[in-house]
């Protein structure tokens, strides 16, 4: 008996375990800003406009593209998974801290402003929370960063 947690067709054909739908959402969840600056430049016209709605303060604009560098780097790592094991690995741990570090944050935000102006930072940082907590519980994703649940 091989001992295999998960069935064979839960690997891709490099014989890595495949990641989850919802780490992808997770991800792009993270990588808001980088979402939203590409939107602005995609737009031309209405780019700053765009901008000034989301981000209204600046220094929050450049604060968000930086908590979301590690999920953009996390995505662009995820078809470098064999290559570069040992970063892969670390993955995981470096997307909590993001998120830990993001929620924290947007708590300062809180304490600093005005919730009842917009329900919006409220809804994202409860989707941080939950992503957080899925990263954190979610046995799947964490054999995904693991090199012992490849197949040889």
């Amino acid at each position: 008996m091989n001992g295999l947690k998960y069935l064979p067709d839960e690997y891709d054909g490099k014989g890595q375990l495949r990641l989850p739908f919802l780490f992808w959402l997770i991800l792009l969840l993270l990588a808001r800003t980088w979402l939203l600056l590409v939107m602005a430049g995609a737009s031309r016209q209405q780019g700053n406009d765009l901008l000034a709605l989301f981000y209204p303060d600046r220094q929050a604009f450049w604060i968000g593209l930086a908590s979301g560098a590690p999920a953009l780097f996390g995505m662009l790592l995820t078809g470098y998974r064999a290559r570069w094991p040992r970063i892969w690995q670390c993955g995981h741990s470096v997307l909590v801290l993001s998120l830990l570090v993001n929620l924290l944050w947007q708590g300062v935000q809180f304490a600093q402003s005005d919730l009842l102006r917009s329900p919006l930072p409220l809804l994202l940082a409860s989707f941080d929370l939950l992503a957080l907590l899925w990263l954190q519980f979610n046995t799947r994703l964490r054999d995904c960063f693991l090199p012992e649940h490849q197949l040889e």
